[in-house]
């Protein structure tokens, strides 16, 4: 019996021999690669990394309704801050596995089996981008109700919804955002831009006002902004100028959806402040307009209502 089955253990074990050597050529290749197109590659800080793929970030979260805060997080968790083999040589920041539809390279590391294939990026901001279409898959849906700015429902939400095993996954996430502050990323870069920019035009008025329009009537106070009404005997029409009183930004402001139930797309705007803006799911959005992905163009028409 035990000549029986010595044989197959024999072969077993050369065919194990050989898959090793393969992936391990495969590796070499790619490390190769990697090293040759980074040749002063150095170690990342944390700070470091923040610093370069912040902006990464909120692009995906302007494109996808994920926090920057939780993306740079699990991207510090999961690649040591950039300095992950993973992350240094197949620019895979997240984690991310070969599946049956992936087409690229495959590096092969030790994980849940031998010899797991993780998938092998062009950079780090296809990674970035991967990752956010993880996302959207169907177990991670119920997220993207959540306010972008409230990272700790994300962190705990992403736990329940089976994205790790690690108990304490939850924590980790949020113990990194308190850290370094990632919270201040949450808010995109279009809104602090506008923000600014009514600072700069209500300042120039101010500065030119005539002094016979110095009689201000509050109109309406949002929780941010104060609108005021100059009043003037010689004016024809009252003149409205936004003041800020802060510079935080605006609540999201739910606004009433047109008689034609539409919505013409400007400079600006994503899928996810549109879903915002008029209190729908960004996936009710994508369905009423037949949007396979999270591309929209200004001056395109959305329907807003069946």
């Amino acid at each position: 019996m035990i000549r029986n089955i010595l044989p197959i253990v024999f072969v077993m074990l050369i065919m194990s021999a050989c898959s090793t050597r393969k992936y391990s050529k495969n590796n070499k290749q790619i490390e190769k690669a990697a090293t040759k197109a980074n040749p002063d590659y150095k170690s990342r800080t944390t700070l470091n990394y923040i610093e370069e793929f912040k902006g990464v970030a909120i692009e995906e979260m302007n494109g996808y309704g994920i926090p920057a805060s939780i993306t740079l997080a699990q991207g510090i968790i999961e690649s040591g801050s950039g300095n992950s083999s993973l992350a240094r040589f197949a620019n895979n920041h997240f984690g991310i596995k070969c599946t049956s539809e992936w087409k690229g390279k495959g590096y092969f590391k030790d994980d849940d089996q031998a010899n797991d294939c993780f998938r092998v990026y062009k950079d780090a901001r296809e990674s970035f981008k991967d990752h956010s279409e993880f996302l959207k898959r169907k177990r991670y849906s119920f997220l993207f109700e959540l306010d972008k700015n409230d990272y700790k429902s994300w962190a705990r939400g992403l736990k329940q919804a089976g994205y790790a095993t690690n108990p304490k996954y939850p924590d980790l996430l949020i113990n990194i955002i308190d850290k370094y502050q990632l919270n201040q990323y949450d808010q995109s870069e279009s809104e602090t831009e506008k923000l600014k920019r009514e600072d700069r035009v209500f300042s120039e008025i101010n500065a030119n006002m005539p002094k016979e329009y110095k009689k201000f009537t509050p109109v309406e106070t949002p929780p941010s902004k104060q609108v005021l009404t100059v009043s003037d005997t010689t004016a024809i029409n009252p003149v409205k100028i936004v003041v800020p009183i802060t510079a935080t930004a605006t609540p999201p402001v739910v606004q009433t959806i047109s008689a034609d139930k539409t919505y013409v797309v400007k400079q600006g705007d994503t899928l996810y402040n549109i879903s915002k803006r008029f209190n729908i799911s960004i996936e009710e959005l994508k369905s009423l307009n037949n949007i396979t992905d999270n591309a929209i163009k200004i001056g395109q028409k959305l329907l807003l209502v069946k």
